[in-house]
């Protein structure tokens, strides 16, 4: 079954505009997840809104957003109303400033959309700004309404199409030289580089995606097979902590050369 898109509206570059539609570049929908059953029926427990006064069950028509003023003093806003804001990005990425490729740090990245052409006859228009981005190394700017808030994003040229990442708000983004600031800049050992860096060569590696795969996720399947088949549940690893003593330089110098010469036995095996 073919996913539905996200999004469909326009691309835009001053006066070439072309169809196109937006779809998630990441999904959950594999991850296990659970209901809340009640536990003497096994019935799903259904959750629902209760007036915060008279304990009362609130209808679904009679529920309304509000904007807190004072105490106990909101501002009620209708859908209708919070329909009327109609920008232009609602359906339309207009690219309206360019920068380089690298120019934005990885912290701004949010969310990953893959964008693509929606009709055959904008597919010309299409590939001209993804080529021209991609030639001259930049990535476009632009805004675009989701979920009733208006984003900005970033567009990427990736092969035969494009990722649009949407971007964190300028508050959202906090400044790493507070929580840095406190760190010893005492410069590292020079005894302790060589093995560092001999230790980091061994254990390099080409990426792959089972680097970044969710153990959790294959216990959890574990477990539910465990109990699907009525076999015992499989037993839960241990955890051994290291252990701490009073000098860090000789440990450290110890524990990298016994790193190093044990990754160089595990090899030659």
């Amino acid at each position: 079954m073919a996913m539905r898109p996200y999004w469909k509206g326009y691309l835009k570059l001053s006066l070439v505009t072309c169809p196109v539609q937006m779809m998630p570049a990441t999904s959950e929908s594999e991850k296990i997840r659970f209901h809340t059953l009640n536990r003497a029926t096994q019935n799903r427990v259904v959750s629902h809104y209760v007036d915060a006064v008279t304990g009362k069950a609130v209808k679904e028509d009679d529920e309304v957003k509000g904007y807190q003023r004072g105490q106990d003093d909101y501002i009620i806003l209708e859908d209708e109303e919070l329909d009327t804001i109609a920008l232009d990005s609602t359906k339309t990425i207009d690219i309206g400033v360019f920068t380089p490729h690298d120019s934005i740090e990885w912290i701004w990245l949010d969310t990953p959309y893959y964008l693509s052409p929606d009709d055959p006859v904008g597919q010309e228009a299409f590939s001209v700004i993804r080529d021209a981005m991609a030639a001259e190394n930049m990535v476009g700017i632009s805004r675009l309404v989701i979920a009733r808030r208006e984003r900005a994003v970033m567009l990427e040229p990736r092969g035969k199409g494009i990722v649009l990442w949407t971007l964190r708000y300028g508050d959202e983004v906090r400044d790493e030289a507070s929580y840095f600031a406190a760190i010893d800049t005492t410069p590292t050992d020079a005894k302790v580089m060589p093995l560092i860096r001999q230790l980091i060569k061994k254990q390099t590696a080409h990426w792959d995606r089972k680097l970044a795969s969710d153990p959790v996720q294959d216990k959890l399947h574990d477990i539910i097979e465990a109990k699907r088949t009525k076999t015992k549940r499989p037993a839960k690893a241990k955890t051994v902590a290291p252990k701490a003593t009073g000098n860090n330089v000789i440990d450290i110098m110890d524990a990298l050369r016994k790193s190093v010469a044990s990754d160089t036995r595990s090899r030659k095996r």
